[in-house]
């Protein structure tokens, strides 16, 4: 039998964490012009430490609004989920893993990491989101000590 000489990485119960899927939080956005919807970057997860991630939406009611639309951080905004160049095509029951919405099974396109708490965010450009709705998911893994990633409230 093989031995390690590696601890074992433990959540905050001491349960023994077994895959780079540990956790899993769900962020629902729906999409208003002057607030959720609005151009600019919005913060979808806040990432303190450093984290490996995998990051997906579904969408639950069409988009309306020709904006553009990404996930990543900054200085990289479409470096988890690449752009897609115009809202609207985005529609109820659709995944959004990439720039191309696809109905039914999609994969899920990598696993990233994340460093020195690097927010995850949604940057619309062009125009305004001004409606829809999408469930953005987040599955992660801490990988620091103070590697975490939590909701924040959509505004």
């Amino acid at each position: 039998m093989s031995k390690f000489n590696a601890a074992m990485d433990r959540d905050a119960n001491r349960q023994v964490i077994t895959s780079n899927e540990a956790f899993k939080l769900e962020s629902t956005w729906t999409f208003v012009t002057g607030t959720t919807g609005a151009v600019g970057a919005h913060t979808l997860f806040t990432v303190t430490g450093n984290v490996l991630v995998q990051v997906f939406g579904v969408c639950d009611t069409d988009l309306t609004g020709a904006a553009t639309f990404e996930v990543g951080v900054t200085g990289n905004t479409a470096g988890l989920i690449a752009q897609i160049a115009d809202a609207t095509t985005l529609d109820n029951g659709e995944l959004y893993v990439d720039a191309t919405p696809a109905v039914g099974v999609e994969a899920i396109t990598g696993t990233f990491v994340l460093n020195d708490g690097a927010d995850i965010i949604l940057t619309i450009g062009g125009t305004a989101v001004t409606g829809g709705v999408v469930d953005f998911y987040c599955i992660f893994r801490p990988l620091s000590a103070d590697g975490d990633v939590t909701v924040t409230t959509p505004a």
